[in-house]
Order: C-alpha cells, then sequence, then structure tokens
C-alpha cells in the first residue's frame, strides 16, 4: 500500500473516537502509561495493601498531571495540528473543542489533582510537580530542540518511577532507572522515525535534526542499553533468585518485535497502541508479567 493511500483514508473517514471530545482531549488511550510505569517501583518489594495503595494514589496522580499537559500541549500546538494529515482531526484542531473549555479542563484537572497530592508523600509530590514544570518547558520551546525533545519526554516516565519509589517508601533502584530511561528512548525515537517518514520535518520542528538512518542507529543502540540495564537489576537489585533471568527471552522478543514494527512495518506512531494491540506483544508480554509475578512470589 503506498503512503498516499495509507494517508488519504483516514482524512475521508475523519475522526473514528467514540467518546465525547472533551474527554478524547485528555487522551484516555494514554493512560496505560502511567498504569505500567508508576507500578514497577513494586518489583522485588515486599508488598503490602498501604503500599500499593499509596502507589495507586500516585498513579492517579499522574494520570491527572498527564492530562493537563496534554491539554496544554494541544493548545499550544492547535494551528500545527491543523496542517497534520492526522492530528487535525484531534478536538481542538478540529474545531470540536473550544480554548475556553481547553483552559476550563486544565482547571479542573488541577483542581482535581492538588487534593491527590495533598494525600500523596512528599517523596511522591516532588516528582508530578517536577513532571510538570519540565512539560512546560518543553511545551514553551524545549520541543523543538533535537536531541533534547526526546530525552525531556523519557524523563517524564522516569519521574513516574521515581513517583512510585516515592509513594511505597522505598530506595531507588538505579538499574531499573537507567532500564526505563534507554526503553522509553526506543519507544519515543521509534515514534520520530514514524513521523518523519509520514509527515516529514515540516510538522515537528526538531525532525529537521534527525534522519532515518540516524534513529535507526539510536533505536540500535539503546535498545543494547536496554537489555544490559534489565539483566544487571535482575541480578542486583530485583531481589529475585537467578531464575528470574529466564524472563531475558521475553525482554528481547520485546524489543525485537518493536524494532519489526518500526523499520519492516514502517509504523510505530502510536508506541500505547502497539504495545496493547499487537499479538505478538500481547502474547509475549502476558507471559513475561506471569514469570515476574512468579518471582515476586517465591
Amino acid at each position: 500500500m503506498t503512503f498516499l493511500s495509507e494517508q488519504t483514508e483516514p482524512l475521508r473517514r475523519g475522526p473514528t473516537s467514540r467518546l465525547p471530545a472533551p474527554l478524547e482531549l485528555l487522551r484516555p488511550g494514554q493512560w496505560p502509561k502511567n498504569l505500567l510505569v508508576v507500578p514497577l517501583s513494586l518489583l522485588g518489594a515486599d508488598v503490602d495493601w498501604g503500599m500499593v495503595a499509596r502507589v495507586a494514589v500516585t498513579t492517579c496522580a499522574f494520570v491527572l498531571a498527564s492530562s493537563l499537559v496534554y491539554v496544554v500541549n494541544d493548545i499550544a500546538d492547535i494551528e500545527r495540528d491543523r496542517r497534520h494529515p492526522v492530528k487535525r482531526h484531534r478536538p481542538l484542531a478540529a474545531g470540536r473543542v473550544g480554548r475556553r473549555t481547553a483552559v476550563a479542563l486544565i482547571l479542573l484537572l488541577a483542581g482535581l489533582l492538588a487534593p491527590v497530592l495533598l494525600l500523596s508523600r512528599p517523596a511522591a509530590v516532588w516528582p508530578v510537580l517536577l513532571y510538570l514544570v519540565v512539560n512546560a518547558a518543553y511545551s514553551w520551546k524545549l520541543k523543538h530542540l533535537p536531541l533534547l525533545d526526546v530525552f525531556i519526554v523519557a524523563t517524564g516516565f522516569v519521574l513516574r518511577l521515581f513517583g512510585g519509589y516515592g509513594a511505597g517508601g522505598r530506595p531507588v533502584a538505579a538499574w531499573l532507572v537507567f532500564t526505563v530511561l534507554t526503553l522509553c528512548l526506543v519507544l519515543i525515537v521509534g515514534k520520530r522515525r514514524h513521523e518523519l517518514g509520514v509527515s516529514g520535518s515540516g510538522h515537528r520542528p526538531a525532525l529537521v535534526g534527525y534522519s532515518a538512518h540516524f534513529l535507526d542507529l539510536v533505536l540500535v543502540l539503546c535498545s543494547g542499553l536496554t537489555v544490559v540495564g534489565y539483566l544487571l537489576f535482575l541480578r542486583t537489585e530485583s531481589g529475585y533468585a537467578a531464575g528470574a533471568l529466564l524472563t531475558a527471552p521475553c525482554a528481547l522478543l520485546a524489543l525485537f518485535r518493536y524494532l519489526q514494527i518500526v523499520v519492516v512495518q514502517s509504523e510505530g506512531g502510536n508506541p500505547v497502541r502497539t504495545l496493547l494491540r499487537d499479538g505478538v506483544m500481547l502474547t509475549n508480554s502476558s507471559l513475561w508479567a506471569g514469570l515476574l509475578l512468579a518471582f515476586q512470589l517465591l
């Protein structure tokens, strides 16, 4: 299928979301990012219900904070999104939500976030606040700077992990933080590669600093670092038995499959959708999670 046929079909159909436009603006499809990352702080812990509850509160805080950030970004990018073949269907760019409604949503989210943070431990509050500050700087200018843009986005996931550790009252596992950072770089660079192939550098100014070949090199480097970091986490910080290294093939298969999707199939524009809808990814992730849970209970 040609590039033209891939892009003109969505344009004829228009938006396909069945969600109310204001709710769609909050990007509920991206909430699994928080559900997947924050609870990683429980790996290897002697978990009790109090710890689980505190981590759940922090997860809710990041859901609210990330939705607030999405609304702010959409307001900042409204004109640029209108020139994009897919993003022009977003609620603000398509005119299905007005600016005043978007600002009201920001105030509502901030009002909901405040009491959630008051219920959280201070060690879990500062990552959320820093996340908001970093993303404000990202929306203002940093997203236009090549390389820095991908590191800023990846930092948001590291802060989620720090929030989980703070909520659980546990020391941070440095190798897990490193693994999350490099894995997120893989996902974000894969997304940038897809954007570069679909719309060139016109929509996102930072893309002028990239080429497909350069991004492929970065993908390979970050993938290798992710595997090394994950193995070191299992061996030195996880508290699992040596048998947990049996999950290494799952990690490798997940990375290989994602690289196949990005490089061979020229997809990967929405990493969350890729991770949650691809059959190979889902099967592998289920096995991976089952093995980790088994070692957690041993």
